[in-house]
């Protein structure tokens, strides 16, 4: 056989590939929205209930603000990205989820009926608050969803990069100056978020990107060798288990936000440095050589971590590096990064999913079993598994354009 041939052969098997992954992840995506419809809705208060069994029946009524927050923006990018989900009952769902946030508006957790119950004292509520109001502006028209967003947006970045104080955190004077990874990273969401396709806002929150992005890369430490969830605000290394901590998970996130901010700013130069730090790094680092799937916690000096679930295999970082690695590919071309992503969905879709009540696994243990039998609980949500899905059904085709047909 030609060398040609040969190479022809693999480039329609590699397209053949790609399609059958995009069907598989698009039928998934079908089955996880299909299961919060039937299951969450609460049709006397509005809002969505989270709190469920592996069949689906509601086991805690209570109402987790960011879990709200992020099933309406979910309901609202499908309503306008996909033509299957563009219809009435998935928008007046929507709607009524973000009815409920606005009456409520966003404490940590609430009452079926939106009686404050616990708040937090961080950004992350009102984030997924400001998500969900961008996206209903978005979906419906209606002037008063925007303004909510860029008021609560506003906000928020008066508590990171002015003053504190509001969120009424107390400042105790043995706590560490820490930078959480998740701070920036969740800014420079919201500013890609408010930004789509937006001229003027896009223009306003420029700046406040370029400072996003420059504290998500000062995480990168130990000479290029290791992200560490937590620096100090100056951006060195903080010593103790909260300074070695790692989560893979959230590296692979902060990669394909960063992957965005570097597409949307045409910086090669930066993207080929994010996929080396946070694509390829944590992706090593992280995966379980052993049973497969990424590790929770890690520690950068190989101690035991404290956190008791860090062998355990969570749904969401997965996600994460499927989306992560269909991006970088997409815009790279780069074989490994495919590769990569095969390596993910392959144990993804064979751990997680229930093919029997639909919606996927959240929690599993190292070896790969079921932990909790739930599917929806305080920390997951449609989100988790509706937006990988999402991400990866919308990555797909520009995959597929990626790989060229056989000549």
């Amino acid at each position: 056989m030609s060398n040609g041939l040969r190479a022809r052969q693999d480039m329609e098997k590699e397209r053949e590939t790609l399609q059958a992954w995009k069907e598989r992840v698009g039928q998934e995506l079908d089955r996880v929205v299909a299961f919060w419809m039937e299951h969450s809705h609460d049709q006397e208060h509005g809002g969505f209930f989270t709190c469920l069994s592996r069949e689906g029946r509601v086991y805690d009524d209570l109402k987790y603000v960011w879990l709200q927050g992020r099933q309406v923006w979910m309901y609202c990018r499908l309503y306008r990205t996909f033509q299957r989900f563009h219809h009435s009952q998935l928008l007046n769902a929507a709607k009524a989820g973000g009815e409920f946030l606005l009456r409520y508006k966003c404490a940590f957790v609430l009452t079926r009926d939106g009686r404050p119950v616990k708040v937090q004292r961080t950004i992350f509520s009102e984030c997924f608050y400001t998500m969900a109001m961008n996206e209903l502006w978005r979906a419906t028209g209606e002037v008063r969803y925007q303004t909510e967003a860029v008021e609560m947006m506003d906000q928020i970045v008066h508590w990171v990069r002015e003053d504190a104080s509001g969120l009424g955190r107390p400042q105790l004077q043995g706590a560490p100056t820490a930078e959480p990874m998740a701070v920036p990273m969740m800014l420079l969401n919201l500013v890609e978020q408010l930004g789509e396709a937006d001229e003027e806002l896009a223009g306003k929150y420029t700046e406040l990107g370029d400072w996003c992005a420059r504290r998500i890369l000062q995480h990168v430490q130990r000479d290029g060798q290791a992200v560490l969830e937590n620096v100090s605000e100056d951006g060195k290394e903080l010593s103790g288990c909260l300074g070695r901590q790692q989560n893979p998970g959230h590296a692979l996130e902060a990669g394909w936000f960063l992957l965005r901010h570097c597409i949307r700013k045409g910086d090669p130069e930066l993207r080929a440095h994010v996929v080396d730090k946070f694509l390829l790094l944590p992706f090593r680092s992280g995966w379980d050589p052993d049973h497969g799937g990424l590790f929770y916690f890690q520690d950068a000096d190989d101690f035991c971590p404290t956190q008791l679930e860090w062998a355990m295999k969570l749904w969401w970082p997965h996600s994460e590096a499927m989306i992560a690695f269909l991006m970088g590919y997409s815009e790279s071309g780069d074989p490994v990064l495919l590769r990569l992503f095969y390596q993910v969905a392959e144990y993804t879709f064979r751990q997680f999913r229930d093919p029997e009540y639909g919606e996927w696994f959240g929690y599993l243990s190292r070896e790969g079993k079921v932990a909790l039998s739930i599917k929806g609980g305080p920390f997951k949500g449609e989100w988790g598994t509706g937006r990988g899905r999402r991400g990866c059904a919308s990555r797909l085709p520009p995959a597929l354009t990626t790989c060229p047909p056989p000549p």
